[in-house]
């Protein structure tokens, strides 16, 4: 059961994650985490190589300690798929993030919905083999087995519906205006 437990915990987890990566128009530090520059021949993420700070909800600012790396982050976030335009004044880097459209914020809402989805699935699968577990233990009657898969449902549902809670949070942050 534990195992169970910590599986489905890392589902939450990874969905959470997901989320910190979808854009809702606030200045979000983690959606640079997956971003890297090359820092003297390693792939480095930008986070590590400069300080991120939040001088505004809607705005980014990025000094990087090495202003060698300034033209290398520009050009990073520029070819990733962010979809943000960076604003270099030689010592820093500025990313405005406009507030999305309504419709912007529809396609937001579905993407997350399908993370969630992905992340209900994820728990289900967790449940699946922990009940193939259970039948091939030798050791446990036909009884004990059905009580055990009784928990594991009852436990599938519990993070379920966490997952819920965890997509009704996001859609409200993103249906804000």
């Amino acid at each position: 059961m534990s195992d169970t437990r910590e599986k489905m915990d890392k589902a939450i987890e990874a969905l959470k994650h997901n989320f910190t990566k979808v854009r809702t128009g606030r200045a979000n530090a983690t959606i640079l985490s997956d971003i890297t520059v090359d820092y003297y021949g390693v792939a480095t993420p930008i986070t590590q190589v400069a300080a991120v700070k939040t001088p505004e909800a809607h705005m980014l600012m990025i000094e990087p300690w090495d202003k060698a790396l300034l033209n290398a982050i520009v050009k990073a976030i520029s070819s990733s798929d962010l979809g943000i335009t960076p604003n270099s004044d030689g010592s820093v880097v500025r990313l405005p993030f406009p507030a999305p459209t309504e419709e912007r914020r529809r396609e937001l809402v579905k993407e997350c919905r399908e993370m969630a989805e992905q992340a209900r699935v994820a728990v289900r699968n967790v449940r699946r083999d922990a009940n193939n577990k259970l039948e091939r233990d030798e050791e446990l009657s036909e009884d004990d087995v059905r009580r055990e898969q009784a928990k594991i449902q009852k436990l599938t549902d519990e993070y379920v519906a966490k997952v819920e809670e965890v997509l009704k949070a996001k859609e409200a942050e993103v249906m804000e205006i």
